[in-house]
């Protein structure tokens, strides 16, 4: 079929033409957003999942229903060698300025850019990497001490006071949360936790890998009472249906029932790999029903695709040792695997191995789905270590 009218959309972040199985997720956000802006207490929400859920392309949908609802939005996506000030000082300069120059004059608004200000003046010193231009006094005192921890909650509550003086709303969304250092965390959580407690109209919709949770019960025991954690899993049968046969069906086109159930079984129902089987499987085939037959082709050609890009980019950024760990791991089979299991698989202590697994957690590309359990985080990855090392470790 015209490869130029092909619906599918495989890609980092990319939305799908149908996004099928996630109606649940985003009228729970609709109703905290809703809240927020009113005046009603709340928990924000980190949505939870493994690589090629759609996480990313949720937290889109979450910001445009937050830009519908009259929020004013920053996004920002964590980085494991870039700190969080300065991912979030450029955004909430913009945002600021926009407050201040809204019809009326307002000194709320005014006194979060003397704030920021402040903010900056704490940590340039610490994060040389920091610019940030705002031509006026800092206030002194406010913000300023350098200490993240101490100094990001004052900032959030002048930004929720600035908001609310305008009579509007902040929504903080923040993608690959997992990636913050434990401190940056921390100051996340307090700061949250300070404008829940003044009922300010500021709200954070994150996102990241299951290890997400763990961590910030770890940084701060009320985590758990100040957060939702939506999970956002592989799409179930019907779901994956949904997601093949809505946008062919606009074309008068149609998957045939055992070629669903065949992408089914090859994506195991994770959103990416669906876009993926779906893109090369309208490029091959002929004309409707997509068939069964069409399907096995396009794994061929998904699985090689894949190979190349997806797995190989996560690949590529492994010492040999930490590729050893992972093709233990992959030996295994799928699931959670105990951590002494592929400590004595590498015929190796379990205390000498836990460095390095440390160090792969760090990296997302595994996560503990309990203690002393260990797992991929990328869905398939462990077929792809075994094509691509063919050799077991030793």
């Amino acid at each position: 079929m015209d490869a130029l009218h092909n619906p599918f959309s495989p890609g980092a972040g990319a939305p799908p033409p149908e996004l099928a199985g996630r109606a649940h997720i985003l009228e729970q956000a609709r109703i905290t957003l809703g809240r927020i802006k009113a005046g009603r207490p709340e928990r924000s929400q980190l949505l939870i999942g493994l690589r090629g859920v759609g996480k990313t392309v949720l937290l889109n949908r979450i910001r445009e229903i937050a830009d519908q609802g009259g929020y004013r939005t920053v996004m920002i996506e964590a980085h494991e060698n870039k700190p969080l000030a300065s991912l979030l000082l450029p955004p909430l300069r913009q945002l600021l300025i926009a407050l201040d120059r809204m019809e009326s004059v307002s000194e709320k608004a005014k006194r979060g850019l003397r704030v920021l200000k402040s903010f900056f003046n704490g940590i340039k010193l610490k994060y040389q990497d920091v610019e940030i231009g705002i031509d006026i006094d800092p206030e002194a005192g406010a913000a300023d001490s350098g200490d993240l921890e101490a100094d990001l909650g004052n900032l959030f509550v002048a930004v929720g006071e600035a908001a609310a003086d305008r009579k509007t709303a902040v929504a903080l969304v923040i993608d690959e949360l997992q990636y913050l250092s434990e401190q940056e965390l921390s100051a996340l959580i307090m700061a949250m936790h300070q404008i829940a407690q003044r009922q300010l109209p500021v709200v954070l919709i994150g996102a990241g890998l299951p290890q997400l949770v763990a961590l910030a019960g770890r940084s701060k025991s009320y985590a758990e009472r100040l957060f939702q954690f939506p999970e956002v899993g592989a799409l179930q049968p019907a779901d994956t249906a949904a997601a093949l046969q809505g946008p062919v069906s606009e074309q008068q086109v149609r998957f045939a029932d055992e070629a669903i159930a065949e992408t089914y079984r090859q994506t195991h129902g994770y959103p990416y790999f669906l876009q993926e089987w779906g893109y090369q499987a309208w490029n091959l085939a002929d004309s409707s029903p997509i068939t069964i037959e069409v399907i096995r082709r396009a794994t061929e050609e998904s699985i090689r695709r894949l190979d190349a890009n997806f797995f190989r980019v996560r690949f590529d950024r492994l010492t040999p040792r930490e590729k050893d760990y992972l093709r233990a791991l992959a030996e295994m089979g799928e699931g959670a695997q105990r951590s002494g299991d592929i400590a004595e698989r590498l015929g190796v202590k379990v205390q000498s191995v836990a460095p390095l697994r440390n160090a792969l957690i760090k990296k997302g590309m595994i996560y503990s789905p309990a203690h002393g359990d260990t797992a991929f985080t990328v869905p398939l990855f462990a077929d792809f270590m075994k094509r691509i090392m063919p050799e077991k470790p030793r």
